[in-house]
């Protein structure tokens, strides 16, 4: 069950912005930590699931919630990856997702914003803050055409703040994170938002289904719809 908790967006608004979900397949968290002043350990997180609504001319009112799948964790050896998801570290056991939910974007320019809001991981909840940038918003040129927006995130953040404090003398304490995520239109992420809207919940409710790939992606205004690629091609997306 996915924690929901986007804010509850005015009429207006949402009248201008569409709804996205994450690819999974496609969004993926960079991290990497010092160890023991040699090197940055670098680990990958795939996986992530969640929804946005965005409007690439009104950033302030874009929301983000997302889940990212701890027990994913890969640092390319599988003795470390033991011993990063063990009880006192990440401890996926018990915590075995992180989720993020925007509470506010500053815009920086047309392309770039800071998007900040609550980070949940290790099970304690803080303020955090990604530099977001919008690296492209058009039609998938790979069936079925999905209109798609691509996004690369930083951030900087000290673990022991989220009470992962062991192996000090081994394992730096700040982290550095870098994400690339791509966001499917999805009309069904609008009707969660209208749910909320219609009034408070006890429990908040899943991810609603994707949409079905196989339907025809509607038609974007000025933006013709591009030839289907032949069934015989490898067109990896």
């Amino acid at each position: 069950m996915l924690l929901l908790a986007l804010l509850a967006l005015p009429s207006p608004l949402l009248a201008q912005a569409a709804g996205y979900r994450l690819d999974p397949v496609h969004t993926r968290v960079l991290f990497g930590v010092s160890h023991a002043g040699f090197s940055t350990s670098l680990g990958t997180v795939s996986g992530s699931t969640g929804m946005l609504v965005f409007d690439p001319d009104d950033w302030r009112s874009a929301r983000l919630q997302v889940e990212v799948p701890l027990s994913r964790a890969d640092l390319g050896d599988a003795r470390w990856n033991r011993a990063v998801l063990a009880r006192n570290m990440l401890d996926t056991d018990r915590y075995p997702v992180a989720t993020f939910v925007s509470t506010r974007v500053e815009p920086v320019d047309p392309t770039r914003a800071s998007v900040c809001g609550t980070l949940t991981l290790h099970g304690v909840a803080r303020e955090q803050c990604l530099d977001v940038t919008l690296n492209l918003l058009r039609r998938d040129p790979v069936p079925p055409f999905r209109r798609t927006a691509g996004f690369s995130a930083h951030a900087t953040l000290k673990r022991s703040d989220f009470g992962i404090d062991a192996w000090k003398s081994m394992i730096g304490d700040e982290v550095e994170l870098r994400i690339e995520a791509e966001a499917v239109r999805d009309g069904n992420v609008l009707d969660a938002i209208d749910a909320i809207d219609a009034g408070p919940a006890t429990e908040a409710p899943p991810l609603p289904p994707a949409a079905d790939d196989n339907a025809p992606a509607p038609q974007d205004e000025g933006e013709p719809t591009p030839s289907p690629v032949p069934a015989t091609t490898d067109q990896p997306s």
